[in-house]
């Protein structure tokens, strides 16, 4: 596993080896940036509001004179991570549901396709909305109404790879000799769906991220006293004039962590097709 891994970073380009970089970057500061952070997320440790850059202040102040820096360095956790917790808990979902529909066929996957259908037929940001409004923003919350938004993406994607495994000659094979639903799904078709699930894993926290960013910039993400990415710009709209370094930070941290996914997904994708 670990040759297969350091030969695929070898043949990575080099738009590849950049997006994992940023990637790894962002991972990085959202596991350690609040240990790094030089001021607690909400202390308020400037007299001034939307200070520029100094030594003391790398970001400047924002709107209520806390540290920028330090808050984008615990608002990262906060995107990074439920983004990722969210894409994981889609894909699992999505595709656990796509292997049931595939397998067992005929009734069970005209009804998990048709709910599927109905799913996603609704922008995904006005069913977000409508979830948030109904049950609320907490963290956990956020973390399962994103999931939920993409999983029909997912399994439309997965339900299409497993149909075309299950019409193979092994899968054939496996159920001539008896073996049942379960071992057919994990053992003979998971395995061949990885890498294109892998990919479509990445499109997913890319667009969790901006899911996310935007409902928190329209004030129903993550709330106070927690702040995500999105929060930081929403936060300091106010100081676009004279506070700029305030949103330019947040804004550009979600651009690189975006791009940078982007051009990892595109890197891989000849990979998985091989």
């Amino acid at each position: 596993m670990s040759g297969k891994i350091a030969q695929t970073l070898r043949t990575l380009p080099i738009s590849g080896r950049i997006g994992l970089g940023l990637v790894l970057f962002w991972l990085a500061v959202a596991l350690a940036g609040p240990s790094l952070a030089p001021y607690p997320v909400g202390a308020f440790v400037d007299r001034d509001v939307f200070s520029g850059a100094s030594a003391r202040f790398w970001l400047g102040s924002d709107y209520l004179g806390r540290d920028v820096l330090s808050r984008l360095l615990w608002g990262s956790r906060y995107t990074v991570l439920l983004a990722l917790g969210a894409a994981l808990l889609a894909v699992a979902t999505g595709t656990s549901l796509a292997l049931v529909a595939a397998v067992r066929g005929g009734w069970t996957d005209e009804i998990i396709s048709r709910t599927m259908d109905t799913l996603i037929s609704i922008p995904s940001k006005i069913f977000a909305l409508v979830l948030v409004a109904a049950f609320g923003s907490s963290l956990s919350l956020l973390l399962l109404i994103a999931a939920f938004t993409y999983v029909p993406g997912n399994f439309r994607i997965a339900r299409a790879l497993a149909m075309n495994l299950v019409a193979l000659d092994f899968v054939q094979v496996a159920r001539a000799r008896g073996e049942r639903a379960f071992h057919i799904a994990l053992r003979e078709v998971l395995p061949n769906m990885i890498h294109p699930l892998l990919a479509d894993m990445g499109l997913r926290f890319v667009f969790v991220v901006l899911l996310l960013s935007g409902l928190s910039f329209l004030g129903l993400g993550v709330q106070p006293p927690h702040a995500d990415l999105g929060s930081l710009v929403r936060e300091n709209i106010s100081g676009i004039t004279e506070g700029a370094l305030a949103i330019i930070a947040p804004a550009l941290a979600i651009a690189t962590l975006t791009v940078g996914a982007n051009l990892l997904i595109d890197a891989l994708k000849p990979g998985a097709k091989g």
